[in-house]
């Protein structure tokens, strides 16, 4: 017969859990909110690199940090800098 699992158990399961959590991240800001950029130029691929991955893919928020307005905006420029073909689609 299976053994019913209590709140014992969970608490036990969330204690073990614990620990690898004290090692998270710092919490990261939005970068243009905090220099406050409004405008977000698809013509600076220097400041649109930092936000494609190695692969060449458009980092998600939860690692660049980013604001939901922020990413929506970078993401937009970054697709119309591929286009204009000032950044690759792919890296190799």
């Amino acid at each position: 017969m299976a053994r019913k699992r209590n709140d014992r158990d969970r608490d036990r399961d969330r204690d073990k859990n614990s620990a690898a959590s004290n090692l998270r991240q710092r919490k990261r800001y939005c970068f243009f909110c905090k220099e406050n950029i409004d405008i977000i130029d698809y013509k600076n691929t220097g400041m649109l690199e930092r936000h494609i991955s190695d692969r060449g893919k458009i980092r998600p928020r939860r690692s660049s940090g980013n604001c939901v307005q922020h990413q929506r905006k970078v993401a937009t420029a970054i697709k119309r800098a591929r286009v204009m073909a000032l950044i690759p689609y792919y890296k190799r």
